[in-house]
């Protein structure tokens, strides 16, 4: 029987890497990769022979049984695309049928996207609620943004270039302007790291194309959200109405000072 090593790699600077990982990807019979391409890179880089075979979105549950085999041959390294396997890729399949099924899991640590963004944003890291991917369609998104909207942790997710404007609107809309940092290609030649607010990070990323890989750093709601009932609300939002507000831009004002789900501020008063 062989264990399974979560062997975290590199998230872009190949020098972040512990000699503890370079020891195991070498003593290893085999490497299960996310990304080949990226493993053969760090495998040439440190000089490692060991054979490398693909693990992946496409093939996790065809090939499955076949990684299974191998480490029931022997020991068995896990890497993802970059950072900690099993964090936002396929390798959680894997972890939990090798836990499952009697095998050995040992974790080798490494540098991970969302820790090293949440300490270089300046905002508060003494309690954090990571959210991955936002999903790519709107309704979905800001319906999972809804459901954090009252949470006083730091909220760090992950986003693709391409929808990244989209994505600040409805944060915008959805959380209210919150203090952010957008964190983009950590660790590698361009790294940069935008601090402000969500509106202003919209204004910015107007004028300038994202390109890159991107974790967002979002402040939790604000303590004084919880004081906010029922009644105070209502007066808000009577008030707002009255001055010719249009009701989705009161509840989205509202939602950002209150702590209330957005959705929930616009519905008041509407079936009475």
């Amino acid at each position: 029987m062989g264990t399974l090593y979560l062997v975290g790699t590199p998230i872009g600077n190949l020098e972040d890497i512990t000699l503890r990982a370079l020891r195991v990807l070498n003593e290893v019979p085999l490497i299960a990769a996310e990304d080949t391409r990226r493993a053969r890179i760090l495998a040439r880089h440190y000089e490692i022979k060991t054979p490398i075979t693909s693990y992946f979105e496409g093939n996790k549950l065809t090939k499955l049984e076949t990684v299974l085999e191998a480490l029931a041959a022997g020991d068995l390294a896990l890497i993802s695309e970059a950072g900690m396997p099993g964090l936002s890729d396929p390798g959680y399949e894997l972890i939990r049928a090798a836990i499952d099924r009697g095998y050995p899991v040992v974790p080798i640590p490494a540098v991970s996207a969302p820790v090293t963004a949440l300490v270089v944003s300046g905002l508060p890291s003494d309690s954090f609620l990571y959210l991955g991917f936002l999903p790519r369609r709107q309704r979905a998104r800001r319906k999972l943004l809804d459901r954090v909207a009252r949470e006083p942790c730091t909220l760090v997710l992950f986003e693709a270039p391409h929808r990244l404007r989209a994505s600040l609107a409805d944060i915008e809309s959805v959380l209210g302007d919150r203090p952010l940092a957008i964190c983009r290609e950590l660790t590698k030649l361009h790294e940069e790291v935008w601090r402000g607010a969500v509106s202003e990070a919209r204004a910015h990323f107007d004028e300038v194309a994202p390109r890159g890989e991107f974790t967002l750093v979002i402040g939790g709601a604000p303590e004084e959200q919880a004081r906010w009932d029922e009644t105070r609300v209502r007066a808000e939002l009577d008030g707002l109405l009255a001055q010719g507000v249009p009701r989705s831009s009161a509840a989205r004002r509202i939602a950002a000072a209150s702590g209330w789900r957005r959705s929930d501020v616009y519905a008041l008063g509407l079936n009475e």
